[in-house]
């Protein structure tokens, strides 16, 4: 039988004498704590020198190898110097192969997991393996060592700056008369009165973060505040550990150490094991043997939910404002406004255009039915529809690049677009190109979501027969049907209805869009005129999807009594003193979406916890950890559509209360157009 002894400089309360089988051999596993206690630790190797076949060292540093700095732990030193002649290791070449595995494995198994993450290292020199791995998906790292090495406020933001802090520290950093020194100067009154200060920016880095790299004994003084929702990478996560993750209602954690015999096991005696069992050092020990050990015995990193499953992803989404008149509901400009006369406004409606990306609002509480949840970000761009139109759109495209920055720095692993800025240039194909993470449009859940509500606004009126079939007896038009979402639209809608109109200034583009729709759905009735004009008087169902920018692009009195007009366009193409024209005719915004969870933003003109469609695309596909450029161009194919609907139903997505320009209807509302139409089929006098 071989005998491992691990000394460790932790508490002798956890120590333990095993048996078990190791690589076919006999082990008996002695671990012995010393409390903290450098020389009894020295007594101890020098006790069980002759009784040993190998030693770990635990609860002590590693020798760092960061970059190409080497930083030798003198008291590691000064163990290791005890037993010259057999095994004795601290674990570090295991422990960094089972990190960097634990992150790979990770990675690989919930699939872009770490993309832009926000990963906080508490000590980058343990974790650099970790870190290296890391790096390989997200730009987005921040080391702690200055904070828990000299108390200095400051995060390490690379790679780069990990290893050039330790090239620069390694001289002094395990020399107790120069860090004296520079603790004494630094530990000044008047660093003093910023203890607190240095401590809380340490806690807001936490609770910034959504990945922390640490030792369990390290995470102590945060709380449930910081550690909310978190992914926390450490290892020896024992029951006691995870109550207490529990508490802090830590998302999830990865648990690099292996287990034997039910327990975790320390990574050093591990090492140790191997090296006493195949006979050689752990210099000696290669790649080859690491492999066959953790593949004979199993060994793998340990995903972990303390609360049940739970994975958070992020997301961002892009707004601008839809008019001069939102930039007044903005302060300062709101004074500005009411002080200034409209040629201001206007200089000022230009000068906004330019102004860099800036966060809206942060959006949390959105949760799906299976357990995943997203957070994001709005992200402003300062142009309104006539700004972005007037300028080429390289403007445009300039800008929503500088806003793809801002996410990826924020941790976003996907960008929806959202209004305008999915309509300049190419729809989102450039864009998509240059972008340093996925970029949607959301126009598929935008058509989706049109249609979604058209139905349902046609059912609640009963004007329509619709068979059992769901196909709705009667005529459907698409105003801009040649666009991105109107192209769909007329596509979905030759399933859906007997005959359906195309309308467009765009001649050569309707017509293929005829023969495709024909190709695809055989039998389908396709009309196609240049403007709506020629045949509104005989619509059931309207959806207008054009880029209009408040131009007007149908006259609404001449539409049919009880017709339900779907405005899918921002801004709107039906302005609400049209609206008012018509009391008998059902004029809603596309079918906006009332997110799972309890949803916290700041105000978009919805009602709480109501999205965009083209929003709610974003995030449906954040909940499915579709990190993936989804809906781009003009060219929208009906499968998306039909996709990205039944990922919504799948995540809790519904059909927000249908509304209008006035908000949301209510059935009273329905009734009322129904009785209005009605007494307007019978010549009767509207009231």
């Amino acid at each position: 039988m071989k005998t491992v002894i691990s000394v460790s400089q932790g508490s002798s309360e956890y120590d333990y004498d095993l048996e078990t089988e190791f690589l076919g051999q006999s082990f008996r596993v002695i671990r012995a704590g010393t409390d903290g206690d450098l020389s009894r630790a020295v007594a101890l190797l020098k006790t069980y020198h002759e009784r040993a076949d190998a030693f770990g060292l635990s609860m002590v540093s590693d020798h760092y190898q960061v970059g190409s700095v080497k930083l030798e732990h003198p008291d590691t030193a000064k163990l290791e110097a005890c037993i010259p002649d057999k095994p004795i290791t601290s674990g570090a070449g295991l422990r960094g192969i089972l990190q960097e595995w634990a992150v790979r494995l990770t990675q690989t198994e919930l699939g872009h997991f770490f993309d832009n993450a926000r990963v906080l290292f508490l000590n980058g020199q343990a974790g650099y393996r970790v870190a290296k791995a890391l790096s390989e998906h997200t730009d987005n790292l921040f080391f702690a060592d200055p904070y828990m090495d000299f108390g200095v406020p400051r995060l390490l933001t690379s790679l780069k700056q990990l290893e050039t802090y330790s090239s620069l520290t390694a001289p002094i950093m395990f020399r107790p008369s120069a860090v004296k020194t520079l603790e004494a100067v630094l530990r000044t009154p008047l660093y003093r009165l910023g203890e607190g200060l240095i401590k809380g920016s340490l806690q807001q880095a936490a609770k910034d973060a959504h990945v922390i790299v640490a030792h369990m004994g390290d995470l102590a003084n945060f709380t449930e505040k910081e550690l909310d929702g978190k992914t926390i990478i450490t290892s020896r996560v024992t029951e006691q550990a995870m109550d207490w993750l529990r508490s802090r209602k830590v998302a999830m954690v990865v648990d690099y150490s292996p287990w034997l015999e039910g327990r975790p096991l320390g990574v050093n005696v591990m090492e140790a094991m191997i090296s006493a069992a195949l006979s050689r050092s752990p210099e000696q020990l290669g790649a080859d043997d690491y492999l066959g050990v953790i593949q004979s015995l199993g060994i793998e990193p340990r995903i972990l939910y303390p609360n049940g499953y739970r994975r958070i992803n992020r997301f961002a989404f892009v707004i601008h404002p839809l008019s001069q008149q939102y930039l007044t509901k903005t302060r300062p400009l709101d004074w500005v406004a009411s002080v200034s006369p409209p040629m201001v406004m206007n200089l000022v409606e230009k000068a906004v255009a330019y102004a860099p990306p800036f966060i809206y609002s942060k959006v949390t509480g959105i949760k799906s039915p299976t357990g995943d949840e997203v957070e994001g970000w709005l992200i402003t761009v300062g142009g309104t529809p006539k700004e972005i139109m007037a300028h080429d759109p390289e403007f445009t495209y300039r800008r929503l690049l500088a806003a793809a920055d801002l996410a990826k720095r924020l941790g976003a692993q996907i960008m929806g677009l959202g209004a305008f800025t999915k309509v300049v240039g190419d729809a989102g194909i450039t864009v998509a190109k240059r972008a340093p993470l996925p970029i949607t449009t959301g126009n598929s859940y935008s058509a989706s979501g049109a249609l979604w509500g058209a139905k349902d606004a046609v059912k609640k009126l009963g004007r329509a027969q619709i068979g059992e079939s769901g196909k709705m007896a009667g005529k459907a038009m698409v105003v801009g049907a040649t666009g991105a979402i109107g192209s769909v639209c007329a596509r979905l809608l030759a399933k859906a209805v007997d005959e359906v109109y195309l309308a467009a200034p765009e001649p050569a583009k309707l017509l293929s869009l005829k023969e495709s729709i024909e190709q695809e759905t055989p039998g389908a009735i396709v009309h196609v005129a240049g403007s709506a004009d020629r045949d509104i008087e005989d619509m059931d169902m309207i959806v207008t999807a054009t880029s209009g920018a408040g131009k007007r692009i149908l006259d609404i009195t001449r539409v049919k009594p009880g017709c339900v007009i779907t405005d899918v366009a921002r801004p709107l193409d039906i302005s609400a003193e049209d609206v008012a024209k018509r009391p008998d005719v059902l004029v809603i915004e596309s079918g906006e979406v009332q997110l799972p969870g309890d949803v916290h933003m700041k105000n978009i003109g919805l009602p709480a916890g109501v999205a965009y469609a083209c929003l709610a695309e974003t995030i449906v596909l954040a909940l499915e950890a579709r990190f993936e450029n989804f809906t781009l161009g003009r060219n929208i194919e009906w499968e998306e559509v039909r996709d990205i609907y039944k990922l919504g139903l799948k995540h809790g997505m519904t059909l927000a209360a249908i509304s209008g320009v006035n908000g949301v209807f209510s059935e009273e509302d329905f009734e009322r157009v129904k009785v209005l139409a009605a007494k307007s089929d019978a010549g009767a006098p509207q009231s």
